[in-house]
This record gives C-alpha cells, structure tokens and sequence, in this order.
C-alpha cells in the first residue's frame, strides 16, 4: 500500500511528471499548510477559516510571498519554478495578473516537487519563510 503522507519519488519518476500535475499537487500542499497555519496560530475565527486560507492561496498572494523565498532557493529548485511557471496557463483568474498567476504556478510546482521527495523539512522551511510577519 501506498503511504501518501511519507513519499520518495526517484528523480526519474519525478522528470516524467507533468509541471501542470506538479503544481496541481502543490496547490494541495499549500493550501493544507495555510489551513493549517491558520489554525494553529489563531489567526481566524473558525466561520472566517475558509476566506482567511483564500486570502493566501489566492495567485496574487502566492506571488507576493513567493518573493521572500525566492533567494534561499537552490539551483535544482529554481529550476522546477521556471518550469512551472513558464508553463502555458489555460485560463488566468480575474484576480490576477498573468505574471502573478504564472508564478503561483511556479510555487506550487515546488511544493509538489518537494512533497513528491518527501522532504518536508525544506517545504517547512520554505513555507516558514513565506508567512514570517
């Protein structure tokens, strides 16, 4: 069986994965981390839970936080971003800019690259970093 919180895909497996499917995936984890984050340090009431997640998992916010990370990146992951967020977007939110959108793209490309690895400690170091005050 499958253990879908702990895996460890080979490089392989992971080139042969689409950058849409990396960041369909990534969007997921994002969004569990924020849910998570905002219930662990209280920063809505639980009626307000589902407006303060979108709030930041909105493109537009996805974007702005991206760029605190975006220097601890090493060269492996900066390269699963560009891929990501060069890819084609079939549609773009009315929301959001076509940049913003592309680089929450590019996020959430690396955060299904990370999760597929199962390295956690750098997603949680990369996701420490974004929602730092």
């Amino acid at each position: 069986m499958t253990d879908y919180f702990h895996l460890n895909l080979d490089q392989d497996a992971l080139l042969s994965l689409s950058t849409l499917g990396l960041a369909h995936l990534g969007d997921g984890v994002f969004e569990v981390m924020v849910r998570s984050w905002l219930v662990l340090h209280g920063k809505a009431k639980a009626k307000d839970l589902h407006r303060a997640t979108v709030q930041y998992v909105a493109a537009p916010a996805q974007a702005e936080r991206f760029e605190r990370i975006q220097p601890l990146l090493d060269q492996e992951e900066a390269d699963v971003f560009r891929r990501g967020r060069n890819t084609a977007p079939h549609s773009i939110p009315k929301a959001a800019s076509r940049a913003q959108y592309q680089a929450a793209t590019g996020l959430e490309a690396l955060f299904g690259w990370l999760y597929l690895q199962g390295r956690t400690q750098r997603l949680n170091e990369l996701f420490s970093a974004m929602m730092e005050e």
